[in-house]
């Protein structure tokens, strides 16, 4: 009975408290109150009892209308802190794509930088396409690919006309050609690369080079001067002490 009591509202507990008072009161009493006022009363009552339980159906109602709010901004809360962290993934994976396109952009411009070689005693700066160019001009010579070596070689002299390999090119067409027999093609080749670095490491067997292609031609009297000078011009060489039997045989 306390628990029911408790449960209701206080209005609903004032409305059962008169109707209590009213039906407990000795019947000498009862005249107290005449029937008409008694219901305007309970009437009235009753309306207090209405409008204070929809005034507490208005409040939590309200309640609700503010949990549910609490509730949609704690989502949005979540959803916008998913975002964000969603956003800082995606920018440190940005900037982590940029700094290995950058890396990668800078390994590329490494590649295509000149760099110090060194061939047949001389230092100069090339370009790694023309290094790769020469090398496998050089590879087709040595695999005995004389044909393929003439034209790399000679392509190289087109495509670099200001390279430091010029001398060396000059001195493995020249013999390429004379491979192929092809001895005055030969002859211009290490005359070539005489005239353009008598200094080089390969013009002493440049020049010896000359007057073997000129002892195949059947020019003896050409591949003696020529054998002649490369014995004043290169003296200490060891193209000289080749030069030194060819001659003793040509006479």
């Amino acid at each position: 009975m306390a628990s029911f009591w408790w449960r209701l509202s206080s209005a609903a507990r004032a409305l059962l408290a008169l109707v209590l008072f009213c039906a407990l009161l000795p019947a000498g009493h009862a005249g107290l109150f005449e029937d008409d006022e008694a219901r305007r009363a309970i009437l009235e009552l009753r309306q207090r009892v209405d409008q204070l339980t929809n005034e507490n159906e208005h409040q939590r109602r309200g309640l609700l209308d503010l949990q549910s709010q609490i509730e949609t901004l704690r989502a949005d809360q979540a959803k916008l802190r998913g975002q964000n962290e969603q956003l800082m993934r995606d920018v440190a994976d940005l900037q982590r794509q940029q700094k290995d396109m950058a890396q990668a952009l800078d390994a590329r411009l490494r590649k295509l930088e000149p760099v110090k070689v060194s061939v047949d005693g001389q230092e100069f700066q090339a370009d790694p396409a023309e290094i790769r160019d020469f090398e496998a001009a050089l590879a087709a010579f040595r695999a005995g690919k004389f044909a393929d070596a003439r034209t790399a070689f000679a392509n190289f002299l087109q495509q670099y006309p200001r390279s430091g390999y010029l001398p060396s090119a000059r001195f493995w067409l020249g013999n390429a050609q004379y491979a192929l027999r092809d001895y005055k093609a030969a002859i211009d080749s290490f005359k070539q690369l005489l005239a353009q670095a008598p200094l080089h490491a390969k013009a002493p067997e440049a020049q010896l080079a000359i007057a073997n292609c000129q002892i195949e031609l059947k020019d003896t009297r050409s591949a003696r001067k020529t054998l002649e000078d490369l014995l004043r011009t290169y003296p200490q060489s060891e193209a000289a002490v080749a030069a030194k039997e060819r001659l003793l045989l040509l006479k």
